[in-house]
Formats: structure tokens, C-alpha cells, sequence
């Protein structure tokens, strides 16, 4: 008897009892593994991840979480050719099986990058600025994030069993949630050897990641308003557990990622035998054929001119004449199987429907030549293109989730956006024009329904991710039919897991409560300058003043020569003195940043390593020759760096005049070495 696969549930692996049910090699039809999730405690699971799992991972900050799916990908990455190789039995050609795995891999790592960058070594995200709630800043506000303290579920599609998993994982596993993963059964094979080569590593904290092979049983039962559901597949399923009496009733976050009939328009300048003629047809191509079509970014409505359709199609049918079908492993083959036969029929259910609106024009959904395979034991389809009437609704309205695309004839660019909103929402879309104003139209015209657009031509094309390429740094989801939620978005993606909470309070139990130091809040001045301190003796609220320092008239014009800034509100007189803003001659604001730095360095060797940038800068009233300048210069925030012997201090400057107004504030940027790297 073929394996049943384990589900890994409580910090075990448990085999379920009773026998399963048999999943099959998309390309021999060969009884590959059984299934079942029957004895699973569904709410022990859940249970397990919020009392084990989430308070192992919110006691690490987010660079520490980060360093942790770091060291991940990189185990993932040794282990990618045992991947590659059970890939093949879901059908897919080693292009696809790197597109699924290097592909969940390089997501995994991109939001990893991007959270080290723009995420705090801190447990607490401070979301946006202060915010001033009273006139005599003794009262303040602050939007602050903290993890949710529940569990990310995921129900994942067939199509990318290692992607899907992986892109979810990130961004809940770094806001310092744990999540269980239930991946759909064809493919769960797949998934089940990519947790079992996670859970050998050791890398990640106990409760943080478990897996339920099978069906979800009563696990819905069990959720709470803290738990989350991330959900991958079809609209009508979606709508199913959207609609679960507990995710009602406890408002549980809900985000789907549906059906999605994608658009790729052309654009009417874009006629045959230009490039970027050729870069619609190549694209179209390639989203047809790349996992036989089971993306759901895939192009499934190609508008195109009504000057062009023939055109298109028949270079549309040259190229899919050209794509070898067969065996995954076999030398030539350029496309493999469906995940399985019952998927093949369901497509084929589809193209009939779309055939009704219109014609066949390349490929027979009922025959195939393939290559060192059987064509009806595996789950074999050609590559099948129609040309369909645009005013019928199956175009708008079916998916048929495969190697399957619609050309739809367009006469306007009013008609197309019309037409594109037919589709009730979308993933993704592109536009391959290289007439600015066309793309602008459309763009705009579209966007309320689609998640992502790419505007390709020739000048992007070599650098460009292609059509639908989900990216960690961009939002992935879409409007309406395709699930109304968003994944990734980069630090968009972690917040989703977390829980924005508006904060009011004085100065100093905010910046207690922020780690960061407000204004308002308590400053310590001590007799050793803050210069002179190691990252681990730093403190938010350390301070030093320095000054006063006078600024004079040969300042100004030193610095005019020196620099070559001779704008005229500081050397000329008569000029000055007609500009409303001034009245008379003024210093220059970049001398009173240069000033104010020499008021406050500590000029020699010690602890800081180097000033790195300036943030916020503002000047706020103007300095005359005469005025007296007095800089406070106070720690605001401290970001220790892992992996290195140094790290990220943010200083509050302020520069104030004789009268205590202030004439610059700015956020001043330095690395600052460890005592103890």
C-alpha cells in the first residue's frame, strides 16, 4: 500500500485511522500517496499554536524572526532537487517546479529583507507619527501594532503546493503568529515532504508551523476572534467559508484569493511587427502554458484590436504549435499535465461553455499528442485558444483553470475598461502598449478592479517580472471575484497578522510603552557625552546641548562661496527684502544643519562609527545675522543589527534661536558601535 501521509498537529506527527484516499502522478496516473486528516484534534492543534507557538515567537523581535526564515530558505535551498523531483509528479516540467519552489523561496527571503529593512528590532511596530492631541503636548497619540495572539490558517490551492505555503508563512511567522497550514489534496504530497524537511531542520520554535493533510474537519469550530483564515481556491469555496457561523460571528480576518479572469490588453499601437506585438504574443503564450495554465494570475481574457485578431491568432497558433507536451522529464517537453484527471474534465466543462461564445481557433480539448506518456492515464490537455464575442458573459463569467486563454476583439479604449469590469474583479492585468496616454487611460479605467497591473513595452521588458508574477514587495490579491483580501505587500502582508491599536497618553509613559522617545517625554543629560556611548549603554532620552553658536554675515558668506549656493535671499539684500517670506537676508538652512552638527559631534574616535542620513528635515523660521543658535540633540530610537558588531541610532534634533523658537528639527541617523559585538 502506497504511504499515508502525516499530518503534524501538537508536536507530532499523527497517522490518521482509517485508510485514505488515494492521490495519483498527474503524468502516469501511479497511486502516489493517501490522505486523511480523521483522528486529528483540530482544536488541540489550535490550542497548541496560541499557547506554544505564539509565545515562543513574540518573545523574538522582528529581526530575530527574520534571521530565523532566513536560515530556512537556506535548508529549503539545499533539499530543492527532492522537491524538483516529487514536483514532476504533479504534473509540472522542472521550469515549473523552480517557478513553484524558487519562486516560494525568493518571496520568502524578499519579505525577510524587507522586514529587516523597514521593521524595528523590537517586539512593538510604531505605525505613523505622533499624533498631538492637546495644545500643551502633555497628551499624545500613537497608532501601535502587536501580534494578534491566535493562529494564521492557511487553505491552500493545488496548483503551487511550496509558493503557496511559503508566501504565507513569511509575513504571519514574522508579526509573531504561528500558522496551520492545509494544503489541497492533489498536490498534498508535495507539501507534506516541504513541512517534513522544516520541521528536521529545527529551525523554527515549537507550535510555530503545523500541518493538517486532509480536510479541515471541525477546525472552523474552533477559531476565535484573535485567529486568522488566509484561503486559496475557488470563489465558490471561498464564499463557503467566508460565510462559516464563526467566522461571522467572532470576526475572524478572513482573506481570500479567488477565481480570476485576468486581462492582458494590447494596445492599438502596438500593431504586428512591433515589439511589443511581439511581447503580447510571447506573454500570452507563456501564461497559457507555464503550469498548464494553473496560475490564477494566468491570462485567461486577451482584449485585443479588432484591426489585430487575426493577426494575433495566427501568431498566437504558430508559437502553441511549437510547445511539446508529454512526460515533465522528457527531453523537448515544454508543458506537463494538470494537477489531475477530475481537474482535466473540469477544464474541459470550461472550454465548452466558452466555446458556445465563440470558436476554437488552436488546439482540441478532447485530443493530444504528448511525449513518452499515456495520454488519457495522465491528466494531458493541449493548449487550447479561442476567439470569443465579447458581449457574451461566459467570457467574463467562466474559468476554465488551464492551458486556456480568450481573445476578445476590442474597437475602443472606453469599450475595453467597459469590458474589463465585466469580470467582477481580478488578480492581475497588464497592458502592453508603449503610447503613455493609452496606458494611462486604461490603467486608471481598470484599477478599481484589479489588484496589480503591469504596463509592458519595450523599454521594461528586459528587466520586467512578466505578466502576474506575484512579488513580495507588491500587494497580491484582487477586488471582488477574486477574493476581496490581499497577501504580501510587503510590510503590508505583516501588519494583516496584527493588531493596530490607538494609544493616548503623556509623553513619557508613551515613549515607555514605544521604546522610542517622544517629544514631551524626559531627557537625561549626563556628564559623558551620548557620542561616547556603546550601542548597550545607550538609553531613549539621552541628551546633549550644545551652543549657543551666533551666526554672522561673513557665515553666510563664506558658506555661499565655499558651497557655490548663492541664492539670492542670502546675498541679496534688495531682493531679500521683497520676498514675503524673509523681509531682509537670511542664513542659508543647510548652514544651520552644518552649525548644529558642530555643536554637537564629539569629534574624536569612539563608539560612533558613522552619520548614515537625515530624516524629516524642516526648516521652520528663518535665521538672521545676529541670532544665537542652541542645539538639543536627544536619543530617539535604538535598532541593534543581529549579525553585525554595530547598530542604528535615530536622534531628535533640535535647533532653537535666543528666544527658544525653533528653527530646524530633523531626525539625525548614525551607526553606533557594540561594546560587545
Amino acid at each position: 500500500m502506497t504511504p499515508l501521509l502525516s499530518s503534524y498537529v501538537q508536536g507530532r506527527w499523527h497517522t490518521a485511522s482509517d485508510e485514505g484516499r488515494p492521490l495519483f502522478d498527474a503524468v502516469t496516473g501511479e497511486e502516489v500517496a493517501r490522505i486523511s486528516s480523521a483522528g486529528v484534534d483540530m482544536a488541540g492543534a489550535l490550542e497548541h499554536g496560541r499557547r506554544v507557538g505564539g509565545p515562543a515567537l513574540r518573545e523574538l523581535t522582528f529581526h530575530q524572526r527574520a534571521g530565523l526564515l532566513k536560515a530556512l530558505a537556506g535548508h529549503l535551498r539545499e533539499h530543492r532537487d527532492e522537491l524538483y523531483a516529487l514536483s514532476a509528479r504533479t504534473g509540472a516540467t522542472l521550469f515549473d517546479a523552480k517557478f513553484d519552489v524558487d519562486g516560494g523561496l525568493g518571496t520568502l527571503l524578499g519579505v525577510v529583507s524587507k522586514a529587516k529593512r523597514e521593521l524595528p528590532n523590537d517586539t512593538v511596530y510604531v505605525e505613523g507619527p505622533v499624533e498631538p492631541l492637546g495644545r500643551g503636548g502633555t497628551f499624545l497619540g500613537q497608532h501601535i501594532c502587536t501580534p494578534l495572539h491566535g493562529v494564521a490558517v492557511q487553505v491552500n490551492a493545488f496548483n503551487f503546493p511550496a509558493w503557496g505555503p511559503l508566501e504565507k508563512l513569511g509575513p504571519a511567522f514574522l508579526a509573531g503568529v504561528p500558522s496551520v497550514v492545509k494544503p489541497a489534496s492533489p498536490t498534498a504530497f508535495l507539501t507534506a515532504r516541504l513541512v517534513e524537511l522544516i520541521v528536521e531542520s529545527g529551525l523554527l520554535p515549537e507550535g510555530t508551523l503545523q500541518f493538517v493533510a486532509g480536510s479541515v474537519g471541525d477546525l472552523f469550530d474552533h477559531l476565535t476572534e484573535q485567529d486568522l483564515v488566509s484561503f486559496t481556491g475557488s470563489a465558490a469555496t471561498a464564499a463557503k467559508l467566508r460565510t462559516h457561523p464563526v467566522i461571522v460571528t467572532r470576526s475572524v480576518r478572513f482573506t481570500a484569493e479567488a477565481d480570476s479572469l485576468n486581462l492582458s490588453v494590447l494596445g492599438p499601437d502596438a500593431t504586428p511587427g512591433t515589439p511589443e506585438f511581439d511581447l503580447y504574443v510571447k506573454g500570452l503564450v507563456t501564461e497559457m502554458t507555464v503550469k498548464a495554465g494553473q496560475k490564477c494570475t494566468a491570462i485567461r481574457r486577451a482584449f485585443v484590436p479588432a484591426q489585430h485578431v487575426d493577426a494575433v491568432v495566427e501568431a498566437m497558433s504558430a508559437r502553441l504549435a511549437t510547445i511539446t507536451v508529454g512526460h515533465p522529464a522528457s527531453e523537448g517537453v515544454r508543458m506537463g499535465a494538470l494537477a489531475s484527471l477530475e481537474q482535466r474534465e473540469e477544464v474541459r466543462r470550461g472550454v465548452k461553455a466558452l466555446a458556445d461564445a465563440g470558436r476554437i481557433v488552436s488546439g482540441d480539448p478532447e485530443k493530444v499528442d504528448v511525449v513518452d506518456a499515456d495520454a488519457e492515464r495522465g491528466a494531458f490537455l493541449s493548449p487550447i485558444l479561442l476567439v470569443a464575442d465579447p458581449d457574451r458573459a461566459e467570457p467574463h463569467e467562466v474559468e476554465a483553470f488551464g492551458p486556456v486563454s480568450s481573445v476578445l476583439p476590442y474597437t475602443s479604449t472606453e469599450q475595453v475598461i467597459e469590458l474589463a469590469a465585466r469580470g467582477q474583479g481580478s488578480l492581475a492585468g497588464s497592458i502592453v502598449t508603449a503610447d503613455p496616454v493609452f496606458a494611462r487611460d486604461v490603467v486608471l479605467g481598470v484599477a478599481p478592479w484589479h489588484g496589480r497591473l503591469l504596463v509592458l513595452n519595450s523599454r521594461d521588458a528586459k528587466e520586467s517580472t512578466g505578466h502576474g508574477s506575484p512579488l513580495p514587495v507588491l500587494v497580491h490579491g484582487g477586488p471582488g471575484r477574486a477574493g476581496g483580501g490581499e497577501e504580501l505587500g510587503g510590510i503590508r502582508g505583516v501588519l494583516h497578522h496584527m493588531q493596530r491599536t490607538a494609544v493616548q497618553a503623556d509623553p513619557d509613559s508613551l515613549a515607555a510603552i514605544t521604546g522610542r522617545w517622544v517629544a514631551g517625554a524626559e531627557r537625561r543629560r549626563t556628564d559623558v557625552h551620548p557620542f561616547r556611548k556603546h550601542l548597550e549603554e545607550l538609553r531613549p532620552g539621552d541628551t546633549v546641548v550644545a551652543g549657543p553658536r551666533t551666526v554672522t554675515q561673513n557665515d553666510v558668506e563664506h558658506f555661499a562661496e565655499f558651497t557655490g549656493d548663492r541664492f539670492y535671499a542670502h546675498l541679496d539684500a534688495a531682493a531679500a527684502a521683497a520676498n514675503p517670506l524673509f523681509g531682509e537676508r537670511v542664513a542659508h538652512g543647510y548652514l544651520i544643519v552644518s552649525l548644529a552638527a558642530g555643536l554637537f559631534v564629539d569629534p574624536d574616535p569612539g563608539p560612533v562609527l558613522a552619520n548614515f542620513g537625515v530624516d524629516n528635515l524642516r526648516f521652520l523660521t528663518p535665521v538672521r545675522f545676529g541670532d544665537a543658535l542652541t542645539v538639543t540633540l536627544t536619543c530617539k530610537q535604538i535598532t541593534p543589527r543581529e549579525t553585525a558588531g554595530y547598530g542604528e541610532v535615530r536622534w531628535d534634533a533640535d535647533v532653537t534661536r535666543q528666544d527658544g523658537e525653533s528653527v530646524a528639527r530633523y531626525d539625525v541617523l548614525t551607526l553606533v558601535a557594540k561594546a560587545n559585538p
